[in-house]
């Protein structure tokens, strides 16, 4: 199967389906294991940073439920993700660098992690855990690369980066919207992060009811993009800002100097408090189905914080996307009761640590793929070891293609070694050439190269070599299969155009006029059909509509412009032809014959003179009988 992740050439030829890999792992027989395994459940927040929570001092917000978990646990205080969703979501289940899992970017193309891998589901699947995720995926939508498709028993999840990506259901707003439940869409009822909580909830229960321990991941979009909430959290987190009228003028002089709002941020901090709703809901469900004492719980964030910078940063400089520290420098708190003690432990840790730490810490460290960038923490945590064995860890990920950087003058999307950080103790040396001592420096507004020559030249080393490690494989694209019995019909989007950034609604509706190329496997042999869509099918939208601007139940998404498509040209392989609409102005179709194997395709949008618009941002595909 690896072939998929390799050179397009003979490697083909020395494998098989990619369907008989992917089903050989999944129909493993799992071990037997202790009936004292513990449960494991990871929480993760999206956009939160360091700071964003009372219990790392901030004084804006109150997290009360969160506050009382980090008392109970241990806080890993240097704790780093990578500085965008996707890479740190790879990290965590491969136990891999970014640049080794493939998950390199949010979007354009470069999400998939490495379909050869085992994920932390597939290990604990293998040690006979029930196995469930509840929330943000963003790991691929499509087979091998779903939830579904990499250990997880029970999926509910939406698909990309947030809730109203362009995979998403079209108009999809945080409120009673339709998630992907085991393969199916299904609609639900509440705001979404309840949604996840009470199903993660429920579906625990019902794991020890049967006497199965089980692995929850609990994976928010809150409190991302768009802030939608509900308004009772706003109202508090304004009670929350009222009660000191100093703090409050302090604030609004910051948000006066940058391009946020007052407005903006409430909603943010709001959204915060209904994560600490739900977190204190899940942590008394453990308690009184006494399931606390054998449950590993598991708090942290995916990246740095999108507001932090703007208001309360915890002393650090950066944000999410960045390289400064409050761009990956998040908490980490892992509870276990009786069997890890409550404390802070300020060594260099990292989110790829997690696998093998909890692989280790539930027993069932045998079922780990190997070899890992991530080390146990397990002696640190349960006290046998007293410090780390020294290490250098690097943070490096594709960047979306419109970012603009200093360390190239090309596509920031394509990955270069110079756009990483390395971290070593309290040093952090960014893009190959500032160096800062974080512990004397916490800001990193001192750039020190010049006076510390051998750490630049010890760091430097390790990320040349670390490069060379990774830099042919990381520009490899992973592959969506099409025609697969795991998933045929399927729907392609232009959120995995390759190196090219379309992945919100709003896009759409504005009608972004970009174009991409999609990299595909055909599983199979035979006549494929293909449906080219400016609108997605759920919609009922002809190609050349408009919409109106639309009021959703916290907010508005924007109208949605008319583009004259009039026909359609599909590019796959050696078929590369030009059609009409069909007769419901809804679709452009085309059949053609595919053999089995790596191929390319690509898309265009026609108005009346056969000029191009656009690519296809919405693509239906189906293997079908002939």
């Amino acid at each position: 199967m690896s072939w998929i992740h390799s050179d397009l050439g003979d490697t083909f030829l020395r494998t098989t389906s990619i369907a008989v890999a992917i089903t050989a792992l999944l129909i493993a027989s799992p071990q037997p294991i202790n009936a004292t395994s513990p449960n494991v459940i990871v929480v993760m927040t999206d956009d939160q940073g360091y700071g964003d929570f009372s219990f790392n001092g901030n004084p804006y917000t109150q997290t009360p439920a969160i506050d009382q978990l980090a008392s109970e646990s241990v806080q890993l205080t240097d704790f780093h993700v990578a500085p965008m969703c996707t890479p740190t979501r790879g990290q965590l289940m491969s136990g891999l660098d970014a640049f080794r899992n493939a998950a390199i970017n949010v979007s354009s193309g470069r999400t998939l992690l490495r379909h050869d891998l085992k994920t932390m589901a597939d290990v604990f699947q293998d040690a006979g855990y029930r196995t469930g995720i509840f929330g943000k995926w963003h790991l691929g939508d499509n087979y091998p690369f779903r939830p579904e498709d990499r250990g997880f028993d029970e999926a509910l999840w939406f698909p990309s980066s947030h809730i109203n990506s362009v995979p998403d259901h079209w108009d999809n707003d945080y409120f009673d919207d339709t998630y992907i439940h085991n393969g199916k869409r299904v609609a639900y009822s509440g705001y979404c992060t309840d949604v996840f909580f009470d199903e993660a909830i429920k579906w625990s229960k019902q794991s020890s009811s049967n006497g199965s321990p089980f692995f929850a991941f609990i994976p928010l979009n809150s409190a991302h993009w768009p802030w939608f909430v509900p308004d009772q959290y706003r109202d508090r987190a304004r009670q929350i800002l009222s009660r000191d009228k100093a703090l409050q003028e302090e604030l609004q002089q910051k948000l006066d100097t940058t391009p946020s709002n007052l407005e903006d941020l409430i909603s943010f901090l709001a959204m915060g408090l209904n994560i600490d709703d739900n977190v204190g809901k899940l942590t008394q469900f453990l308690n009184e189905s006494g399931l606390a004492e054998n449950t590993i719980l598991v708090f942290l964030t995916d990246n740095g914080s999108t507001f932090g910078h703007h208001y309360f940063n915890a002393g650090m400089r950066g944000n999410k996307t960045k390289l400064w520290e409050g761009g990956h420098r998040v908490p980490c708190l892992i509870r276990w009761p009786n069997q890890l003690a409550a404390q802070k432990i300020d060594d260099l840790t990292h989110v790829q640590d997690l696998l093998p730490t909890l692989a280790e810490l539930a027993g069932c460290e045998e079922h780990l793929h190997g070899p890992l960038d991530g080390t146990s923490l397990a002696p640190r945590l349960l006290g046998t070891t007293d410090s780390l064995a020294d290490r250098m860890l690097v943070i490096n990920y594709s960047r979306m293609p419109q970012f603009k950087v200093t360390y190239t003058k090309g596509n920031p999307a394509i990955p270069r070694r110079n756009g990483a950080a390395v971290m070593w103790k309290k040093w952090r040396l960014l893009e190959n050439r500032r160096l800062y001592n974080v512990e004397q420096d916490p800001h990193q507004d001192h750039n020190v190269a010049q006076d510390h020559p051998d750490v630049v030249a010890k760091m430097r080393e390790h990320l040349a070599t670390w490069w060379d490690g990774v830099k042919d494989d990381v520009m490899t694209p992973e592959r969506v299969v099409i025609g697969s019995e795991q998933e045929n019909p399927s729907l392609l989007t232009a959120c995995e155009w390759l190196d090219i950034f379309v992945d919100q609604q709003v896009q759409i509706r504005r009608g972004v006029l970009k174009n991409g190329v999609w990299h595909l496997i055909v599983d199979q042999p035979g006549t494929y059909e293909f449906a080219l869509r400016r609108w997605p099918k759920e919609s009922g939208l002809k190609l050349d509509q408009a919409i109106p601007m639309k009021q959703v139940t916290d907010g508005t998404f924007p109208a949605g412009a008319a583009l004259p498509i009039k026909a359609g040209r599909l590019k796959i392989g050696d078929f590369d032809q030009t059609s009409p609409a069909d007769s419901s102005g809804q679709s452009i179709t085309f059949r053609t014959q595919l053999s089995s194997g790596p191929i390319e395709m690509q898309t265009w949008m026609l108005d009346g003179n056969q000029d191009s618009i656009c690519g296809a941002y919405y693509v239906d595909v189906q293997r079908v009988e002939d």
